[in-house]
């Protein structure tokens, strides 16, 4: 209800609605990704009066992906604005995406009258609850004096130490609440002087720990630089190119980590991963986490004697991996710090050390054995054949480059030995979790944040058909059919059995989906390819137009391995 000074001032009544827009747009919110409904339509609406652009999703999960995405691509936190309930249920996906990159992201539900808590109401969820296991911090506006307050909380701490998902809970008898605009300005204003401005503090590095890490690397014979979307995340890819090219050390990314230095440079190390990893006696690890992605930093990928220095801006992690060596800290201040201590009494391993020289030429054999298998022009398509044509034509659009999505089993794994990243922060796939269902949205993501860019999608048919209702953004999808998970029919004869041995395989699609078909219902440009010629007109002109495409790239069913290259996890 009004208050009694709005009552007497005859001030216009702001509603719960309009003090979360006025406190999102006041914290810096621009852009905000959801789906409406009851009770969080007129909140929506509100938001984009007020000058936050409002990106409109058919499915919660999606627009959670986009808002993961988006918090890592510009280092703000990504809203998701959902309804209450199966809607909140719906943005754990993206939640958890965001919890498990370490990426600052926000969910936003509304939520059930609380006069009807127990009783059954529309809806009704405990969503606090919910969250619970994907939420580093959440809160609850349990009345419109603490909608500012609680705004600027999650905000803050989705940011705060390791990024990740927060969550804010929106009762809708909260929303219809009202003060008077000078009083929403009061509360705004509080809420803004309480920010716990600690919270978005970087961590004190230790600079004894930065002496010691450059000693160690000073004396390794085999010294090697691992990074990944953590580095990306805090923008440390001119210090890294800094600390590489001073020192000669080679540099190894993760899959997201690829592009901070450009995978062409003469001391990319990643078509000699294992030896790197195998070989290597002191490993300078920043902004990734040692964990399946890096073989949990152990035996017998890693050498049993290798002494791990580990950056990391989350002190717990640190303390998780138990390296010869931690220091806590933002990427991009270690890195730069580190390269300050070497300045003063430099060193260089050179391009005949042996280590150099080692890595060089393993990356050479491996790329020559890569280029003759791609050089072979495979009709009916295998995985290699088409994926070469991709890499080609977005390497020929320069620079900015391409913003790169990529997901699938066979798909994702192939692209990332066979596409080639040269800026930053320009690919984006399963990640951490593994988590198929993310490329629209992540598609979307990138092409609201980097406007400038052209964004691909190259996408297993499995992965794509998670959301390809999400295709109307200018963004080049790519699919690569090939009639099922993995491929077609992968049974044994004696696999084939019971009473339902007639039905599909559980891998199977149908055959010969006309993906291409779907996105001109929404206005764009499908093309269907299976030959090289087709293929290479397709991007070319779905590039240049730079409009909502889906190219059909038809693949031999066969060609394909369970898993991609993860068998042992099945």
């Amino acid at each position: 209800m009004a208050d009694a000074d709005q009552e007497r001032s005859g001030s216009p009544a702001v509603d719960g609605n309009t003090l979360v827009a006025m406190s999102l747009a006041r914290a810096g919110v621009d852009r905000m990704f959801g789906v409406v409904g009851i009770p969080v339509t007129s909140l929506a609406n509100r938001a984009v009066a007020l000058g936050v652009r409002f990106i409109a999703f058919h499915n919660e999960q999606s627009a959670g992906y986009a808002a993961s995405a988006y918090g890592y691509l510009t280092g703000r936190t990504g809203v998701l604005l959902t309804v209450s309930g199966p809607g909140c249920v719906h943005g754990l996906a993206g939640l958890s995406n965001a919890a498990t990159n370490a990426w600052p992201m926000v969910l936003i539900s509304g939520s059930s009258d609380q006069s009807f808590t127990g009783r059954g109401d529309f809806q009704e969820l405990d969503q606090i609850a919910a969250v619970k296991p994907f939420s580093k911090f959440s809160a609850k506006a349990t009345d419109i004096s603490r909608i500012p307050a609680s705004v600027f909380s999650v905000i803050d701490w989705a940011v705060a130490g390791r990024p990740g998902g927060t969550y804010l809970d929106l009762p809708s008898d909260v929303l219809h609440q009202t003060v008077s605009e000078s009083e929403a300005e009061r509360l705004i204003i509080q809420a803004e002087n309480g920010r716990n401005k600690e919270l978005i503090e970087k961590p004190r590095i230790n600079y004894s720990e930065i002496q010691k890490a450059v000693e160690l690397l000073r004396k390794a014979q085999r010294p090697l630089i691992v990074f990944g979307k953590g580095a990306a995340y805090a923008r440390a890819e001119n210090a890294l190119r800094k600390l590489v090219e001073s020192t000669g050390i080679p540099f190894l990314p993760t899959p997201m980590g690829k592009g901070l230095l450009s995978d062409t440079h003469e001391l990319a190390a990643t078509a000699a991963r294992s030896l790197a990893i195998g070989k290597c006696d002191v490993a300078l690890v920043v902004g990734a986490r040692l964990n399946w992605l890096l073989h949990f930093g152990e035996p017998p990928k890693w050498s049993k004697d290798v002494k791990f220095i580990l950056v990391d801006v989350c002190k717990e992690e640190i303390d998780l991996r138990k390296p010869y060596l931690g220091i806590v800290g933002d990427a991009k201040d270690v890195v730069e710090k580190l390269h300050e201590e070497i300045k003063d009494d430099p060193f260089c391993l050179g391009k005949t050390h042996p280590w150099v020289e080692a890595i060089k030429n393993k990356v050479k054999e491996n790329v020559a054995k890569m280029e003759v298998q791609l050089a072979k022009e495979v009709v009916p398509f295998n995985f290699l054949t088409p994926m070469k044509i991709i890499r080609d034509a977005i390497l020929g659009m320069g620079s900015p480059a391409p913003i790169l999505v990529s997901e699938g089993a066979n798909t994702m794994d192939v692209g990332r030995s066979v596409l080639v990243q040269t800026e930053p922060r320009t690919r984006l796939d399963a990640g951490t979790w593994g988590t198929m269902g993310v490329g629209l949205g992540y598609c979307i993501a990138a092409a609201v944040a980097s406007p400038d860019r052209l964004v691909v999608a190259v996408e297993g048919d499995s992965g794509f058909g998670f959301s390809a209702m999400e295709v109307e953004l200018p963004v080049v999808v790519i699919v690569f059919n090939n009639g099922g998970v993995y491929g077609g029919d992968r049974r044994n004869p004696d696999e084939i059995s019971g009473p339902y041995k007639n039905d599909p395989a559980p891998t199977s699609f149908v055959p010969g989906a006309a993906y291409h078909v779907l996105i001109e219902a929404f206005g764009g440009k499908g093309y269907l390819a299976g030959t090289p010629d087709e293929l290479k007109l397709a991007l070319s002109e779905s590039f240049s137009a730079r409009k909502p495409t889906v190219i059909n790239v038809t693949i031999d069913p066969y060609a394909g391995a369970e898993s991609g290259r993860l068998q042992h996890k099945n």
